[in-house]
């Protein structure tokens, strides 16, 4: 008697190698950390007096999860730097980190909404970002040390856009999928 042969059998190797050891690796790197950077100031239109802080948005366990909580909560316009109700804070970029600190989605925040940045599509072009940012960031000291806060405060900014796409490796792929669904429906 012959057992006919399945086509789906695979080897314990295979299965090890294409589906387990992925899912480890994925499962370390979470949860992902939802935050976002911007401006706080005291209403007194004083330039000085305006700093860059970061708010924490919370923790998810997907990519897709993590951005429709970043998406939620500036749509809501619910963002606060801390407790004290004089303090204002302007959303400038949703982050969404993994638990090593990977970035894994960053985007623009403007009128409610976010407009996320499409990762780099090779090491060449994070090159090329990364010398532009620090080209920005030198740009931003030397205003910031000239007392023109309000111009480094712009250059810093520009440089985190462009960073914004400085999406992890082991991200990259799962960061352009996500990006090509709403185009899709």
């Amino acid at each position: 008697m012959t057992l006919p042969r399945h086509d789906t059998f695979r080897s314990i190797g295979q299965i090890l190698a294409a589906d387990v050891l992925p899912a480890l690796c994925h499962a370390r790197k979470l949860p992902l950390r939802v935050t976002c950077l911007g401006a706080a100031s005291y209403d007194d239109g004083d330039d000085v007096h305006v700093f860059d802080r970061t708010v924490s948005l919370g923790t998810r366990q997907s990519p897709e999860e993590a951005m429709d909580l970043a998406i939620l909560r500036v749509s809501r316009g619910d963002i606060h730097a801390g407790r004290d109700g004089t303090l204002r804070f302007r959303p400038r970029i949703a982050v969404v980190q993994d638990s090593e600190y990977g970035l894994v989605l960053a985007g623009e925040v403007r009128a409610g909404i976010i407009l996320w940045r499409q990762p780099v599509a090779s090491d060449a072009e994070a090159r090329r970002v990364v010398t532009e940012a620090s080209r920005l960031r030198g740009m931003a000291f030397a205003a910031s040390g000239r007392g023109e806060h309000g111009s480094a405060r712009d250059l810093r900014y520009r440089a985190s856009l462009l960073e914004a796409r400085l999406v992890d490796a082991f991200w990259r792929e799962t960061a352009t999928e996500l990006l090509r669904l709403p185009q899709a429906a």
